[in-house]
């Protein structure tokens, strides 16, 4: 069989770029776009539509999306492994994996569009209930078809990667593109929606607050469109051009590349149940899968939490938070070219604890930037505050690079191993059984946040906001560091390929 050439490579993983903006559009917006906060600088006063109900209103925990979301996650669970079995077991004449890609790439796309299209106004004028019902219905298409294109995508990495070079290269691209399409998710924020902007004497006092709309807002306004109108069209404009990228993109690679050209593999016999229990047999899997799950809760906890830690630990405004994460990323970014040579020198296994490690001691230090009274910035940030910021900017940029290049390669390694020992290509079930646990990580992360972050206040049961303590801050970073190390512990126990 044929060997993906380097550009074939970087084709494969613009398919990652288009499926992570998407589902950045989801992590960034939902929450955002459905539950506004009020108040004469929120965003209802800049003009944005209340479709559901706020507040905590589910057990005075939690919201209605949050439940929406909540159970979407649990079907999700389910039809992981039924679409992995399916594509492992597929005898299409075109491939096992790219033509569930064709099939699920544009619907994905469309979906993900139609959810910021709650069709029933306002909850208060009597579209909550219709409104939640097209959020359920809608939330589940979405990640059933992210599911049917994630799932073949993912274990084409070691189909197409022959060599372990070839794994650790595909490996750094998608995790690339994966950052690329994250961070195009934010776009919005910079042409959609409004702000209130505070105007103030000579004296520094605050004699108004003003609502100015950004372009594509001041451009419908413009054209006679209301202001509630404008404001919810300028995300949907958005959101209908960044979906049509992300479509061409997850399309390229499932035209262009033609997977019988490069993959020769026997379907698989096993039912789904049977396949994902032989998946699990796999002593080496099993552990590493329950490191992952460590990995996943201690980096979703903090990430949850970034805003928090530099609003509240650190006394920095909400701007921030995308110069910390964008720091992070890019100084990220600048390590991927070595990880390669580091993975030749080391090993993965003993990497990966690295960056278990590493992301600790960046929690650690986290956790001592918020401990009450350490840093005294209730009038806003000072030279302290700086130098932690840029502190643990520095020291997550390593590890974030080796976790997020190494396990996808450490995944098609154990697959890979499987089909030679026990003759079923299982590739599919492998990396299903690794979303799930990236999924499962995530859930439990965020359950401990919100219940961890909140300690010493009172939380308001109508507000959207979660309201951080300092010390519930401390906690929640201990914590998330404390996941990384038993994650680091585990793999110890991993035997490496």
């Amino acid at each position: 069989m044929k060997r993906l050439s380097k550009k074939q490579m970087i084709i494969f993983a613009i398919g990652q770029l288009g499926w992570s903006l998407l589902s950045g559009i989801i992590s960034a917006w939902l929450v955002t776009f459905y539950l506004p906060t009020g108040g004469a600088t929120g965003d209802t006063a800049a003009g944005a539509t209340q479709y559901i109900l706020p507040g905590l209103v589910i057990g005075g925990f939690m919201t209605v999306l949050g439940l929406i979301t909540a159970l979407s996650r649990v079907f999700d669970a389910v039809t992981d492994p039924l679409i992995a079995s399916l594509s492992d077991r597929s005898k299409n004449p075109r491939g096992r994996r790219t033509p569930f890609m064709l099939i699920a790439a544009v619907p994905l796309a469309i979906v993900t569009v139609l959810l910021f299209c709650a069709p029933f106004g306002a909850f208060d004028a009597g579209g909550n209930v219709g409104n939640i019902i097209w959020i359920s219905v809608v939330i589940v298409l979405f990640y059933t078809f992210m599911t049917m294109y994630c799932t073949p995508y993912n274990a084409l990495i070691s189909e197409f990667g022959k060599t372990q070079e070839d794994r650790m290269f595909i490996s750094t691209a998608i995790s690339l593109t994966f950052f690329a399409g994250t961070l195009l998710a934010y776009i919005p924020f910079v042409l959609a929606g409004a702000g209130m902007n505070e105007v103030k004497d000579a004296a520094g006092n605050v004699i108004d607050i003003v609502r100015q709309p950004k372009v594509i807002t001041s451009l419908l306004e413009g054209a006679g469109m209301s202001n509630q109108d404008a404001y919810a069209w300028s995300f949907r404009i958005c959101f209908i051009f960044l979906a049509a990228v992300a479509a061409v993109c997850m399309l390229l690679p499932a035209i262009l590349l033609k997977e019988k050209d490069y993959v020769e593999t026997k379907p698989s016999e096993e039912n789904v149940v049977k396949s994902l229990v032989s998946t699990f047999k796999n002593k080496d899997f099993r552990t590493f899968s329950l490191s992952d799950i460590m990995y996943w809760v201690g980096l979703t906890m903090f990430q949850t939490g970034l805003p928090f830690f530099v609003k509240v630990s650190l006394g920095f405004d909400a701007g921030m938070v995308m110069v910390f994460m964008g720091g992070m990323t890019v100084l990220s970014a600048v390590f991927y070219p070595f990880v390669t040579g580091l993975v030749k020198k080391f090993g993965k296994k003993k990497l990966v604890i690295a960056g278990f490690l590493g992301l600790a001691i960046c929690y650690a230090i986290t956790a001592i930037s918020s401990i009450p009274n350490f840093l005294p910035n209730q009038g806003g940030a000072n030279g302290l505050s700086w130098l932690f910021g840029i502190v643990i900017m520095i020291i997550a940029a390593l590890p974030m690079a080796l976790l997020g290049i190494i396990p996808q390669s450490i995944v098609a390694d154990v697959a890979e191993a499987e089909a030679v020992t026990t003759g079923q290509n299982r590739e599919g079930m492998f990396f299903a059984a690794r979303t799930f646990a990236m999924k499962f990580g995530q859930s439990i992360a965020m359950i401990l946040f919100t219940s961890l972050a909140i300690i010493g206040t009172t939380q308001a049961v109508n507000s959207n906001d979660i309201t951080a303590s300092k010390l519930g801050l401390v906690i929640v970073a201990i914590v998330a560091a404390a996941f990384c190390v038993l994650g680091a512990v585990i793999l110890f126990f991993y035997r490496s390929y």
